[in-house]
């Protein structure tokens, strides 16, 4: 089992000579040779926006620290894989988490509706077409309709991000504007989705 350890100060220097902490790119090479106190180090300056973004998506919190944990396994077997050149650590980092969000949702949605045809084959094993009829859960339904309800720029960002699966790079420059107002689009739309369903923040 991988532990964190904390990274040790040298107690008798004076604030005005202390080591300006490594970079989260520095860390990244450091975890990709095997060094569990940059692994630590990174660990203590990312986990809680890694942990933020992952809650967003999945809501539940018990689920989130599951996958959050996922994420810091994948980058310490994974350090190696990081190139500085096509872009900055925190945002491979979180591409990995938003990454590891998104299979979750796939993966408990597709274990809902499996869970429903079995039920509805089992219950009504005479009419086949029921099937076909309720193969969306309700909750599927509920939120079609509140993606209604959002304006056509606001659907169209929510959609290739949080169900296409792509980051808000991605996003940016598939529909050819800036990445921050992708981030203002998600964020009006996810507020959006939240009062139409009635989501507490």
């Amino acid at each position: 089992m991988l532990r964190l350890v904390p990274r040790e100060t040298d107690r008798s220097q004076d604030n005005d000579s202390l080591v300006k902490p490594a970079t989260k790119e520095t860390l990244l090479a450091q975890i990709a040779g095997g060094d569990q106190a940059a692994f630590g180090a990174l660990y203590d300056e990312v986990s809680p926006r890694v942990f933020g973004l992952i809650r967003r998506l999945l809501v539940d919190h018990a689920q989130s620290e599951e996958v959050t944990q996922e994420v810091f396994l994948e980058i310490w077997q994974n350090a190696s894989r990081y190139e500085p050149s096509k872009g900055g650590a925190s945002t491979w980092i979180l591409t990995i988490a938003h990454r590891r969000a998104i299979d979750r949702i796939r993966s408990s949605q597709s274990g809902r509706d499996r869970d429903v045809k079995i039920g509805i084959r089992d219950y009504v094993s005479d009419y086949d077409n029921v099937a076909d009829m309720v193969e969306t859960t309700i909750e599927h339904e509920r939120v079609k309709e509140a993606m209604t309800q959002l304006t056509e720029l606001q659907r169209q960002a929510v959609s290739l991000a949080y169900y296409g699966g792509y980051s808000h790079s991605e996003v940016a420059a598939m529909l050819s504007v800036p990445i921050g107002t992708v981030k203002t689009r998600l964020r009006d739309g996810m507020i959006r989705l939240r009062d139409e369903l009635g989501v507490a923040s």
